[in-house]
């Protein structure tokens, strides 16, 4: 039984694990062979592993923050592979959408660059509106990788995203210690108003 035990403590950093490996799988597919189904078949896999490896994690009462940032570091690798493949695919897409991407990118560093200068870390907050993001994120490469449709998804997760890092941002700035798993900016609000009782 132990050893059972043992064995379900490690699945929700294999799945974690999963997303990493998937990331290279991703720009393989893109300069190689781009087959639809196999772009579905990763994205399925990333997306009920990020879904998965938390709720087992809770379950078995291992979710530590190093499993949640590597967890925010997986989604970051996977993503950002999956953006490579639609900027080497897709490019239209892209560059149509050039102002509103900047500004993501933008925030996602000046994000990034605040958290480590005000935490020496990266942010692993798992807000509700990052949980948001990621099921945009995941309709709108399953629209454009595995469907080939540019659509109203695309545009959809760039808005989420822009209001999550805005979200993330204000959060870093209201902490006066680094934390992680803060539901929203409501939350982190109500912290700092109880630490300082």
């Amino acid at each position: 039984m132990p050893a059972r035990r043992s064995l379900l403590n490690r699945v929700p950093i294999l799945l974690t694990g999963l997303r990493v490996l998937l990331a290279p799988a991703v720009v393989l597919l893109a300069l190689l062979a781009p087959l639809r189904a196999a772009f579905a078949l990763c994205l399925v896999a990333a997306f009920l592993s990020d879904v998965f490896d938390g709720v087992i994690a809770r379950r078995f009462d291992v979710a530590t923050p190093n499993l949640r940032r590597l967890d925010s570091f997986a989604d970051s690798l996977f993503y950002g592979a999956a953006t490579f493949a639609v900027w080497h695919l897709y490019p239209a897409a892209m560059s149509g959408r050039w102002f509103s991407l900047a500004l993501l990118v933008a925030l996602e560093m000046c994000r990034y660059g605040f958290d480590f200068m005000k935490f020496r870390r990266e942010s692993s907050y798992h807000m509700w509106s990052s949980k948001a993001w990621g099921l945009t994120l995941f309709a709108s490469f399953f629209s454009l990788l595995a469907l080939g449709s540019d659509n109203m998804f695309v545009d959809l997760a760039i808005y989420v995203g822009i209001a999550s890092d805005l979200e993330g941002l204000a959060i870093s700035a209201l902490l006066p210690t680094w934390r992680s798993d803060i539901p929203s900016l409501v939350h982190a609000w109500r912290l700092r108003e109880s630490e300082r009782l």
